[in-house]
């Protein structure tokens, strides 16, 4: 029985739905298959190129801002060369302090360096009377200066560091300051290993013998039957 003040709100009267009625479920499967017809609409619209391209708005970027190239010498260079040797090193550096914990101040950097190193013949720096020629025409003597090894060239795409080890205030100073040529002493020991392998290895012994071959073979084709090929000392 309704007191004074009470508002009769009419009664609302939900569909009530047999038990095992399936309508319900019926309608969202309509709804699902609906909404992924929308979207493999849209995906071969956008394949076929009607629609634009949607791109991750947060996709990373690179850019160059490098300034063009400086030139700052030009060099003629008369070199045979003769022989080139590929090397590879490892490099086990550490940095640390004495009597202080490594967790605290080390640098450890293992690196693996790959570089190569050619040895060449300098043809000018051949002297005035190197070349001699035999009255009759058939002989040649030719003296040539001593092979020499280039400088290493240190390959940065196949070389890498493979392990590094820094203690807790390394990587604060790297935080705080950084040093963009921390790497610069780990290239430089692998260039010196590299360049005392490649005088230990018979570079300069298989220049030598490849450029004989090659002045032989171009004299005699040159109508020289005999090609006596010397080196001066180095």
């Amino acid at each position: 029985m309704a007191r004074d003040g009470d508002i009769n709100e009419p009664t609302r009267e939900f569909p009530e739905y047999p038990t095992g009625d399936s309508r319900p479920v019926r309608g969202l499967l309509w709804v699902l298959g609906a909404a992924a017809l929308v979207v493999v609409a849209l995906l071969g619209v956008q394949a076929a190129g009607i629609l634009p391209d949607f791109r991750n708005p947060f996709a990373q970027q690179q850019t160059d801002r490098s300034q063009p190239p400086l030139l700052k010498s030009i060099r003629d260079l008369s070199r045979y060369v003769a022989a080139e040797g590929n090397f590879q090193v490892v490099v086990d550096l550490q940095k640390d302090r004495r009597n202080v914990p490594d967790f605290l101040l080390n640098e450890r950097t293992l690196f693996v360096g790959a570089g190569s190193v050619e040895a060449y013949v300098d043809f000018a720096k051949i002297a005035d009377g190197a070349v001699v020629v035999s009255d009759d025409g058939k002989s040649v003597e030719i003296k040539l200066p001593a092979p020499q090894l280039g400088e290493t060239n240190l390959d940065l795409e196949k070389s890498y560091v493979f392990a590094e080890e820094r203690g807790l205030l390394n990587r604060l100073n790297d935080l705080v300051a950084g040093d963009p040529n921390r790497q610069q002493a780990v290239y430089k020991l692998a260039e010196d290993r590299i360049t005392t392998a490649a005088r230990d290895s018979g570079l300069t012994a298989r220049a030598e013998e490849n450029t004989r071959k090659m002045l032989e073979g171009l004299l005699r084709s040159l109508g020289y039957q005999k090609v006596t090929v010397t080196y001066t000392a180095p």
